[in-house]
């Protein structure tokens, strides 16, 4: 059966003669020869289809703010914490589909039917918009059908990429060998290249599909990504006969089994005085599920080994950075919202005829990330890889921290853009104007945009890279999930941030930070606010950086 964990492998094939790779199979479960199977070519398959689902979700999210703001008509504030909290959900629903895939249905398999769930996902999407509204409600405001379908159509988009996100990518860092030192290096190239062809498609996609759902129509918009979702999966599919799978040892329980299982058998051994030997002394508490102890039954309860609690080890040790990296992720979240929306008010004409949609400088993003990665990849890395002796240049941690250093500066200069856009609107009397162009060109926010391009290569990519490597080998999938679940916590707290900041400062009938009206609002302050709260996260970011040692899959940690 086809998937990536298996119980045995084919017996009645003979093995092959060549390079075996330990640990793999084909799509069949029998062993595979290095150069038959995975490398870049397997991976070329998935970074293909990586694109295509990036195409297709951004498709939906880089203007769902006008969308909700627009036909839906909903306020700003509300549209802004509606959007956090659905990407949110995106961001956190992979942690379950990657439990789920390592656990039972494997990665391969969770791909195909996240696919086919997506499909729906954005088919019902296209059906929500194109659904007439007369006959409906005598109201203005859209049917509540159609609210009911957009929105249940939007969560199962969600509810499809928390199957698929966490999956593709440890699937395309599968086809490489780490204990081969040639693939080792490929596979650290492959987290580079990855986002560079995923912001490529996401750049089209910000140009593309924002102009046709701004001029053109939102069915239309919603219609082509569903297009391009099946399309994703025949390519795909295509590529079956050449991956690489992981296979399993019968009667060996599943890594979440025997992680929970270490931390199940430390908190029942606490009160046990005696001394633990051969584990490492960092988190000294998890080696008392190295100590014998009595069940229920006055039976000698299992021992845990000291393989599972350097693996239960290596899961806390994320759980400090996994919350260091959490203001980034807020700011982050404003790039598809606020950023859009400061867009709308200002003078986007191109030609007397045209007005580039205010989304569509999201692929600023992605133009600043595909110039940068290759400069990255084949001049950062191959220079301070003479003087580090690193494979990849610099540490995992330093490639974070760096990154995070620069959408702080990002931030700044995105909340000086926006004070030199009110004092443009106070100058020309348009305060109480908010339908007027600010006569001020919407090409001011092209540097926050590409500064935070930029630091996306860094931390962006250095997370990824972070998270799957250091996780035991089973539960790839999961680290991904955990990379992606700051981004999802993020924009959760990002919506309860922005909600919080509505309610006070919008008392005693004053405008709030988020006013409709822009021109009255003060996107400034918040800028200023995440500025300095991510000033305070990278301090403490560089405290825990310093004293965190990496995990080698061997059983023991090191500090880098």
């Amino acid at each position: 059966m086809i998937g990536d964990s298996f119980t045995s492998a084919d017996t009645s094939t003979p093995l092959l003669t060549g390079d075996i790779v330990e640990g793999v199979s084909d799509y069949n479960g029998r062993p595979v020869e290095r150069s038959n199977f995975g490398g870049w070519r397997s991976a070329s398959f998935i970074i293909g289809v990586e694109v295509a689902e990036r195409f297709a979700y951004f498709g939906v999210s880089s203007n769902l703010i006008s969308y909700l703001t627009g036909p839906l008509g909903q306020s700003t504030a509300t549209a802004a914490a509606n959007v956090n909290a659905w990407s949110g959900a995106a961001c956190l629903l992979p942690l379950l589909g990657a439990f789920v895939a390592d656990s039972f249905l494997g990665r391969y398999r969770t791909i195909i039917i996240s696919s086919c769930v997506y499909t729906l996902a954005i088919g019902l999407l296209f059906l929500s918009v194109v659904l007439p509204s007369d006959g409906f409600s005598d109201s203005s405001s859209p049917p509540l059908v159609k609210i009911i379908i957009f929105f249940f159509a939007l969560y199962l988009v969600a509810i499809a990429q928390g199957g698929h996100k966490p999956c593709v990518q440890a699937f395309g860092a599968d086809q490489f060998d780490a204990q081969d030192p040639k693939e080792c290096k490929a596979k650290s190239s492959f987290f580079n290249w990855w986002y560079f062809c995923v912001c490529g498609g996401t750049g089209v996609t910000t140009i593309i599909m924002n102009y046709i759902q701004d001029n053109l129509s939102w069915g239309l918009g919603f219609g082509i990504p569903c297009i391009v979702i099946i399309c994703a999966l025949v390519i795909f599919l295509l590529g079956t006969k050449t991956y690489r799978f992981g296979t399993t040892s019968v009667g060996r329980r599943s890594s979440f089994s025997r992680i929970s299982l270490v931390f199940i058998k430390a908190a029942r051994n606490w009160q046990i005085k005696e001394e633990v030997h051969g584990a490492s002394e960092q988190f000294r508490f998890v080696n008392k599920a190295l100590l014998q102890s009595l069940d229920d039954s006055n039976k000698v309860d299992h021992t845990c080994t000291l393989e599972e609690v350097e693996e239960a080890k290596a899961i806390l040790r994320l759980v400090p950075i996994w919350g260091s990296c959490l203001i980034y992720a807020i700011v982050f979240a404003q790039a598809n919202t606020l950023f859009t929306k400061q867009g709308v008010t200002m003078n986007r004409s191109i030609t007397p005829s045209f007005n580039i949609p205010p989304a569509s400088l999201q692929c600023f993003i992605s133009l600043s990330i595909i110039i940068f990665m290759p400069i990255y990849d084949q001049i950062f890395v191959t220079r301070t890889r003479a003087i580090t002796g690193k494979p990849s240049g610099i540490t995992m941690l330093q490639r974070i921290g760096f990154g995070i250093f620069l959408s702080i500066v990002s931030i700044s200069i995105a909340a000086i853009v926006e004070r030199k856009r009110l004092l443009t609107a106070f100058q020309y009397g348009l305060i109480d104007k908010p339908k007027e162009t600010v006569p001020m060109s919407i090409w001011w926010l092209v540097p926050q945009y590409m500064l935070f391009g930029i630091s996306d290569v860094f931390t962006m990519v250095g997370l990824q890279e972070f998270f799957y490597d250091q996780v035991p080998l089973e539960l790839k999938s999961v680290g991904l999930a955990l990379y992606l679940s700051i981004f999802g916590v993020g924009s959760l707290l990002s919506s309860l941030l922005i909600s919080v900041i509505e309610t006070i400062t919008n008392r005693d009938g004053r405008d709030s930070w988020f006013s409709n009206s822009l021109n009255r609002a003060h996107l400034d302050y918040f800028y200023w606010l995440l500025d300095g709260l991510s000033m305070f996260a990278f301090i403490v970011y560089l405290y825990i950086a310093r004293r965190y040692i990496y995990y080698n899959h061997r059983g023991k940690g090191t500090i880098i």
